[in-house]
């Protein structure tokens, strides 16, 4: 009898016959309340899930005593009690490495259009504005050789600084708990406290994961620390900002403005403060969303799939210690 495999997003059809080949495959093209009783029902006879931007909790999974495997397709993991996972001896993977660039170019984008504010003047133009020559009030500011500062660098956060310093001559400075020593020979990046971050840097951008120590760690007092020149730049996870405190420093003019990606609520609602503001580049959470990438993505996750639930180890492993890699094989 096959394994059964619960889809909870649309998968391109090529890698869902994959899937088929091998596994019992109950799709959903995600859930909502129309189909959120069956997704459980069928989720309590599963061996293995795939999807993303679903909460995957204990309630749910406490039924599915055959559940061994969950590929999220995403690299972000905090829709997921892993400690409970790993209780259970669930592997937990992801999909780290392939959405890298595309998510480090939305970054840089966004430090562009809110540097140059180009949003705001497309729109200008759009609306017939544009009768004489610009001046001052519609003057931008450059991101060329001024100084970027990154709140975590891994990944993403490296190539951000690739960019900047390589691309645009910038100085780069950092936060993170452990130095990148690699990052600092090939940039120049050069690791600092959180204050000295938020008092020397023109561009703050966050590249941190959503954990218990970093919910809020962007804050009213770290906005006071900026200086009116900064321009904030969040494209990791909105949670990490108090978005309130955000607004408010924008309104009173702490910082010059912000080119945001992700919000404490998604989709944002249309009512919010930070539509209204000029000073603001709002993107749909967009990150990784290239055609190539999001394909690159589902395929890794359907690796990672095929791979835990034939006895060989994922690519990506969120919680290794819940299974005993040493009796699993590589990945195909």
């Amino acid at each position: 009898m096959k394994k059964r495999v619960v889809a909870y997003k649309k998968l391109p059809p090529a890698l869902l016959a994959r899937l088929a080949e091998q596994f019992e495959v109950i799709g959903f093209d995600g859930v909502n309340d129309t189909n959120r009783a069956a997704f459980a029902e069928a989720v309590a006879g599963a061996h293995g899930l795939i999807g993303s931007s679903v909460r995957i909790d204990a309630t749910l999974l406490d039924p599915a005593r055959e559940l061994e495997l969950i590929s999220t397709i995403s690299v972000g993991y905090d829709t997921f009690d892993v400690d409970y996972l790993t209780r259970r001896g669930i592997l937990l993977a992801n999909t780290p490495d392939v959405l890298t660039e595309t998510t480090a170019d939305t970054l840089f984008a966004l430090i562009l259009a809110t540097a140059r504010r180009v949003v705001e003047l497309a729109e200008f133009v759009k609306a017939g504005h544009w009768q004489r020559s610009i001046g001052p009030a519609h003057f931008g500011v450059d991101v060329h050789h001024k100084t970027l500062g990154l709140i975590g660098l891994g990944r993403i956060g490296q190539a951000v600084a690739r960019r900047a310093n390589l691309g645009f001559g910038m100085n780069v400075v950092y936060y993170s708990r452990h130095a990148v020593p690699e990052a600092e020979a090939a940039y120049g990046a050069r690791r600092v406290g959180l204050n000295e971050l938020y008092a020397s840097a023109d561009f703050v951008c966050v590249v941190l994961p959503l954990t218990a120590e970093t919910d809020k760690l962007i804050d009213a007092d770290a906005f006071a620390r900026m200086r009116p020149e900064t321009i904030f730049i969040n494209g990791s996870r909105g949670p990490i900002v108090d978005e309130a405190a955000l607004i408010q420093a924008l309104k009173s003019g702490a910082i010059h403005g912000a080119g945001l990606d992700v919000f404490e609520r998604e989709p944002l609602p249309a009512d919010s403060p930070l539509l209204q503001l000029p000073n603001v580049v709002a993107l749909p959470h967009i990150g990784s969303a290239t055609h190539e990438t999001r394909f690159a993505m589902a395929e890794m996750a359907v690796d990672n799939l095929i791979a835990g639930l034939n006895g060989q180890r994922p690519r990506a492993v969120v919680n290794p210690s819940s299974r005993p890699f040493a009796t699993l094989g590589e990945a195909s």
